[in-house]
């Protein structure tokens, strides 16, 4: 069989040789009667490399890997969905594209990061569902940790503090979670989680803060500057006895010539112990207007003037008989040797400071010596020793004050303040130094 089978093969490859030997004669016959004709080869492409064109090489740099790495930068969703309006609709409309793109979520923690640097110019900065949807976009039972290793060795250390710097922002905003916010902490990240965590802390402390504020601030502020004038006053002034008197409205009055000028509000407040103080002043000692001086109320800064003096020299001063009705911490006639600290001293006094008195506070949306010159002849009213006390102005350049020194009224006289004089001038470049350095500030008296 063996035998048989070998010179089977033999046969077989004598054939093949053979057949072999005519296909070279004949194509070399081919060759030589056409020897300007070339040989063509077959090539086998397939017919997708028809289509593809060639892309040319370059190098990837580190601008293309934090490019690959930004959300934003790739595919800047708030910018393309809100051209028209930013509001929470379209917030909530970028949300719900990048989730319905990819079910995996990926890139949900460049998402988030982005999402929460964009609430701010959507409005949703406070809206408690937003964060929540926010919440939502991480993936479900994903980032659970399976045994006490994985818990003990922070599982998914990224989303994690993703997770943390949400509730952080609601923190600062002052939003207090729900529970809605629990269960999805939970589903996403575990019970034992640090997210949940931060969860937990935020529950136990915002309770105990939300009323503990004395002087609260509502989150709608008024938009009338008058209403807005008469509560910062208020929230400022210390005694709860003093008034608020508008001394003039907002509005548009037409010259003789023709010409349309608008009036700023003034809107001032003194209490009763402030106009006993100024009742009781030196006549020959000068009273001074200074401001602006800036107040925040949440995101809004308002300004305010003072009428203030300087501090009684200690031989001008008189010390009245303590009057033991007025409080009720010693007895009427007992005399006994105790020994008092700082916070016994009856002849402290809030307006009376090392600093000086404050008799009044105004607030005005144009700080120029004219117009604080009506919030003067006001005062006037209930004050008549301001017609025979000299006023100095230290006004500072601020954003309120839209009309410097040299516009003020013609009839007052200015004056430059004693501590503003040198006793020894200099003259040339020393002397322009020095007035570059100084403060600006447009000092005039009023008789």
């Amino acid at each position: 069989m063996t035998c048989s089978r070998g010179l089977l093969q033999l046969q077989c490859l004598r054939l093949l040789g053979h057949a072999g030997r005519q296909a070279a004669e004949s194509n070399h016959f081919s060759v030589c009667r056409n020897p300007q004709h070339q040989v063509l080869r077959h090539i086998h492409v397939s017919p997708a490399w028809a289509k593809s064109r060639p892309m040319p090489a370059r190098f990837v740099n580190e601008d293309d890997k934090k490019r690959a790495k930004s959300l934003v930068t790739r595919h800047d969703l708030f910018e393309q969905v809100a051209r028209e309006s930013k509001t929470k609709a379209t917030f909530n409309k970028v949300i719900e594209v990048f989730t319905k793109r990819d079910i995996r979520r990926r890139g949900h923690v460049e998402f988030i990061y982005a999402a929460l640097k964009k609430m701010p110019e959507f409005g949703v900065e406070t809206d408690l569902s937003v964060y929540n949807k926010l919440l939502d976009v991480f993936p479900k039972e994903v980032f659970v940790p399976r045994n006490f290793i994985q818990r003990m060795f922070n599982h998914y250390p990224r989303q994690q503090e993703c997770g943390v710097q949400l509730l952080e922002q609601m923190e600062n905003y002052g939003i207090m979670p729900n529970i809605e916010t629990k269960v999805l902490l939970v589903q996403i990240f575990g019970e034992k989680s640090h997210p949940v965590r931060k969860f937990q802390r935020i529950m136990y402390w915002f309770p105990k803060f939300k009323h503990i504020n004395p002087f609260p601030i509502p989150q709608q502020l008024p938009e009338d500057p008058v209403d807005l004038a008469r509560f910062s006053l208020t929230r400022i002034a210390n005694d709860l006895d003093a008034k608020v008197t508008v001394y003039q409205l907002p509005c548009t009055d037409i010259t003789e010539s023709g010409e349309e000028m608008t009036l700023p509000h003034i809107v001032g407040t003194q209490s009763p112990s402030q106009v006993e103080l100024l009742a009781k002043h030196n006549p020959d000692r000068p009273v001074f207007v200074e401001g602006p001086f800036p107040l925040w109320l949440r995101k809004t800064c308002v300004y305010y003037y003072i009428l203030r003096a300087d501090p009684t020299p200690p031989e001008e001063r008189v010390e009245e008989p303590y009057d033991p009705e007025r409080c009720f911490d010693y007895p009427l006639q007992l005399e006994l040797d105790l020994g008092r600290d700082l916070g016994d001293d009856e002849s402290f006094d809030v307006e009376d400071l090392d600093e000086g008195p404050v008799f009044a506070m105004c607030m005005t949306s144009q700080g120029d010596q004219a117009t604080l010159n009506q919030w003067i002849s006001g005062l006037q009213q209930n004050n008549p020793i301001l017609g025979e006390v000299p006023t100095l102005f230290r006004l500072d350049d601020g954003p309120r004050e839209l009309q410097g020194a040299a516009d003020t009224d013609s009839g007052h006289s200015h004056q430059s303040h004693p501590d503003t004089q040198t006793e020894n001038p200099q003259s040339g470049e020393d002397a322009e130094a020095i007035l570059e350095v100084e403060p600006k500030r447009s000092h005039g008296m009023k008789q």
